[in-house]
C-alpha cells in the first residue's frame, strides 16, 4: 500500500504540489525505494522463513506465524523512514512511511491476542493518508476516497471468502490503519509539514 500511495501522490493526483514540485526522476526513484522496502524485503523475509521451516506456509494463515514477519516488516518501514529522513522530499511522504511502520508494529502486538487483517490495515492506512494529505494541501480527493473504499470492500470480501478472517478482524484492521495515519498526521504535521 505504501507503493500505491507513492504512485497515487506522484502520478495519479494531478495539479498538486506533489505533481508540480517533484522532479519526474525523483518520483520514480522514491517509489522504487519504497517498493523495495515495503514489498520486496518483507516478501523475501517470509520466503526465507518458509525455507528455513520457521513457518509452515507462505500465506501465513496461522495467527502465531504472523507476529515475527509483522515485526520484521515494521523494521523495514522504520529503516526506510531512516533512509528518507535526510532526503529533501515532502515530509508527508516520510509521515506516511513512519505511519505504516507504526501500524504494522501495532498489528503485530494485536496479533498476539487476536488475528487481524494486515491487508485491511494497509488499505485503511492508504485512506487515512489520502484524508490527511487532502486536508493539508486543501485538495479535494473525494473520488480517490471512493475508489479506496471500494478497493477495501473487495479486499475485505476476499479475505472473508478465503476464511482467513472474521468480520471484526477485517473492521479492526481497516480502522487501525485509518486511525494510525490520521493521528500521526494530525499530531505531527505542524512540526514537519513544509
Amino acid at each position: 500500500m505504501a507503493t500505491y500511495g507513492c504512485l497515487l501522490l506522484f502520478f495519479g493526483i494531478k495539479d498538486t504540489v506533489y505533481d508540480y514540485l517533484t522532479e519526474f526522476d525523483a518520483k520514480w526513484r522514491i517509489t522504487l525505494v519504497v517498493f523495495v522496502f515495503s514489498f520486496v524485503f518483507p516478501i523475501l523475509n517470509i520466503f526465507i522463513l518458509y525455507k528455513l521451516k520457521r513457518i509452515p506456509e507462505i500465506i501465513l494463515s496461522n495467527q502465531a506465524d504472523r507476529t515475527f514477519p509483522y515485526v520484521m516488516t515494521s523494521l523495514f518501514y522504520f529503516g526506510l523512514f531512516y533512509l528518507l529522513l535526510d532526503i529533501n522530499i515532502w515530509p508527508s511522504i516520510k509521515l506516511f512511511i513512519i505511519g505504516g511502520g507504526v501500524a504494522i508494529l501495532l498489528t503485530a502486538i494485536i496479533n498476539l491476542k487476536t488475528k487481524i487483517s494486515a491487508h485491511m490495515v494497509g488499505v485503511g492506512g492508504l485512506l487515512g493518508v489520502l484524508i490527511s494529505i487532502s486536508y493539508l494541501i486543501k485538495f479535494d480527493m473525494t473520488l480517490f476516497y471512493i475508489l479506496v473504499i471500494i478497493l477495501a470492500g473487495f479486499i475485505g470480501f476476499a479475505r472473508l471468502e478465503l476464511n482467513e478472517h472474521k468480520p471484526y478482524q477485517i473492521y479492526l484492521g481497516f480502522f487501525l490503519g485509518i486511525v494510525v495515519q490520521l493521528t500521526l498526521f494530525s499530531a505531527l504535521h505542524k512540526l514537519t509539514y513544509a
